[in-house]
């Protein structure tokens, strides 16, 4: 008999009482016909017959388990839980199953995989079991298949059974909160994440002559004095913010696996970053040194960064120059999360010239030296790139708020130099 595998189909396997039962039965068959005693023949063939009668109990019963499986929520942040439900039913509406044993398979990082016993399911009978998994690190896990085994009640023949396809269980990066500062003295920037355009600024918009169906709120009562015939504000054309981040997700250029890797940090540090920016209202590009990855929205975002692998990339100047090269309006802001780099690629970075430039350098990146950040960082911050030195995610917020008093316009992070 062989090992139930994960393809589906049943496998029956004896258990270490079956086959004590069985060798029993061959050796007093053997024995009892070697001396010659009836009573000794006719227990061997008892014993020899009982594995095979529980494996005739047993047939089919593995089939007629149903299962469903629900993970609540699908997606979850990292270092967050998440509640596996598993719904055993027996859809025979005569028979019943004597002993039930369940085991869920799940990935290495979530830990051992979980086993229950149900023990007799009546017919028509609907178990539910729970479980929690707790992920430490992103990424997309899949739980199951389910492995369901049934004892005859005499515990000799196991019959094991694969059901149902795999649940993915998503887990996204961890964040941390960045406060959209927008002021030295700490204060709160705008709600409004758009930009104002007219011809004369925001504070006092050129005026035009009322026309009739105008909304008298739009009166403007300063220009109305001045020229003695009633005026009102032109029509305020508005655009949202854009901002690009570039991530670094080169394997030569990071260090360390696992929650405190370097990788881990930068993705931690980017989807905080672009989960700030979306929430204010920005037009967000996310880049890799791969190219651009589509996202439509703020949540696939993160969940394009959940599943965002090392790639075998070497160098970053393709990826610097397609931030420098833009279609259309350039970006009001870019904020580049990048582990080791090469002088050449610092130069070339520190040269792009538009918006707000944040540069976020992973200290514990695979950096030819201590001192290497460091360096890195005079040549950026050279180019009017704000660089900040990150070791860990929770350092993030601290660092962004210094950067974010800076910045001058009504966002937390606005146009910087141009």
């Amino acid at each position: 008999m062989t090992p139930a595998t994960p393809d589906g189909r049943t496998h029956r396997t004896l258990t270490v009482r079956g086959w004590t039962m069985l060798l029993l039965g061959v050796v007093s068959l053997v024995a009892g016909v070697l001396i010659g005693q009836r009573e000794i023949v006719g227990l061997g063939a008892l014993l020899t017959a009982v594995p095979l009668a529980a494996a005739a109990t047993v047939a089919g019963t593995a089939a007629r388990i149903t299962q469903s499986r629900a993970i609540r929520p699908p997606r979850v942040p990292a270092g967050h839980n998440a509640r596996v439900l598993l719904r055993l039913g027996n859809i025979s509406p005569m028979w019943a199953v004597a002993s039930v044993f369940l085991e869920d398979a799940l990935p290495v990082p979530l830990g051992g995989a979980p086993r229950f016993t149900l023990g007799r399911l009546a017919r028509g009978a609907v178990r539910d079991v729970t479980y929690l998994v707790r992920p430490t690190v992103r990424g997309g896990y899949p739980l199951g298949p389910l492995r369901v085994e049934v004892v005859d009640p005499l515990g000799c023949v196991r019959v094991t059974r694969y059901v149902g396809a795999p649940s993915l269980l998503l887990v996204t990066p961890v964040t941390v909160p960045l406060a959209p500062v927008g002021a030295a003295d700490g204060s709160q920037s705008g709600d409004a994440p758009r930009s104002a355009v007219s011809s004369a600024g925001e504070q006092d918009p050129v005026p035009r002559e009322y026309q009739h169906g105008d909304d008298l709120r739009r009166v403007h009562w300063r220009s109305t004095a001045k020229h003695g015939r009633l005026m009102v504000r032109r029509d305020e054309q508005h655009r949202r913010e854009s901002s690009v981040v570039l991530l670094d997700t080169r394997a030569p250029a990071h260090l360390g696996a696992g929650p405190h890797g370097s990788l881990e940090t930068a993705v931690g540090v980017a989807a905080s970053v672009s989960a700030h920016l979306t929430g204010l209202g920005h037009d967000l590009r996310l880049h890799t040194e791969l190219g651009r990855v589509h996202t439509p929205s703020s949540g696939s975002m993160l969940d394009a960064l959940a599943v965002a692998e090392p790639s075998d990339m070497t160098g970053l100047l393709g990826s610097i120059d397609a931030l420098g090269s833009h279609h259309g309006e350039p970006p009001d802001m870019v904020v580049a999360v990048l582990g080791a780099m090469t002088a050449e690629e610092a130069a070339a970075l520190a040269d792009l010239s538009r918006g707000t430039r944040v540069a976020v350098l992973c200290t514990r990146a695979a950096w030819p030296s201590a001192d290497a950040p460091h360096g890195t960082a005079r040549v950026l911050e050279s180019g009017g790139w704000h660089v900040l030195l990150v070791g860990d995610l929770s350092e993030l917020p601290d660092l962004w708020r210094g950067v974010a008093s800076t910045a001058n316009t009504p966002t937390a992070l606005g146009k910087g130099p141009r």
